[in-house]
Order: C-alpha cells, then structure tokens, then sequence
C-alpha cells in the first residue's frame, strides 16, 4: 500500500472516530433526556423520558372537585401527547447532523432502532507486514 493512500485511510480512519465520538455524546445527552409538560389549568403535569416512556403524573389535590374521570383522563393523555411530541422534536434535532439528507427521521427512530444501527460496519485493514509480501 502506497504511503499516500495509506494517508487517506488513516485521514477517513480519523474522520470517522471522530464522528464516533460526536454520536457517542449525543446518545448520552438523548439518554438524558426528559420532558415536562403541563395542563393550562396546572392540575396535570407529566414527565416522560428519552423514549417516550411516562416517568411520572402528578395531580393537583384540586383536581378530583374540578374534573370529570372522563376529564382527567383527557388531560392526562393530552400532557403525554404534547411531552412526547417534544421529545421527539429534541431528539430529531440532536440527531440531525447524523441523518443523511433524504432518509426519513421516522426510519432511523422507528421502534427497535439502536445507537449501532448509525455505525457501519467495522473495517479491517491489512497490517504494514501483509503490505510487504505482495
């Protein structure tokens, strides 16, 4: 192997552990990530997670005098609704530089989608020694 393409393998080689690490930070900051979202009324607040997970519903003492069952229910599933929507808006936009133009964001964080489903394969190159024997 010429050392000038050696050069360009080590450049991409660098480039690409670079980018590695770049996606490495925005994984642990969506791991991070939560959402709370808030009736108008105050009587209803959810926190959801990185992935859309409920981690939490708080109630308003008041709201048992206030609404209906049928009422609260809407509520509730309003506030995890708009929680969720805004951590999928956060994620699409940490995930942005990482999205090749064109591919649906849908596509990459449908369900069952992984951190290594953005890394290619790993690359093997052959040692300076093999180099010689050819």
């Amino acid at each position: 192997m010429s050392d000038e393409f050696r050069m360009a393998i080590d450049e991409l080689a660098d480039e690409y552990n670079r980018q590695a690490a770049q996606l490495r930070e925005t994984y642990g900051k969506l791991n991070e990530l939560t959402v709370t979202a808030r009736s108008d009324d105050g009587m209803v607040t959810v926190t959801v997670g990185p992935r859309g997970q409920v981690q939490n519903i708080e109630l308003d003492p008041r709201v048992y005098r206030k609404l209906s069952s049928s009422e609260l229910s809407r509520s509730i599933m309003e506030q995890i609704g708009v929680a969720t929507g805004e951590v999928s808006a956060r994620t699409q936009e940490l995930m942005a530089p990482f999205v090749p133009d064109g591919l649906p964001y849908e596509e990459l964080f449908g369900e069952g989608a992984s951190f290594e489903s953005f890394l290619p394969q790993s690359v093997n190159l052959p040692s300076r020694e093999s180099e010689g024997r050819r």
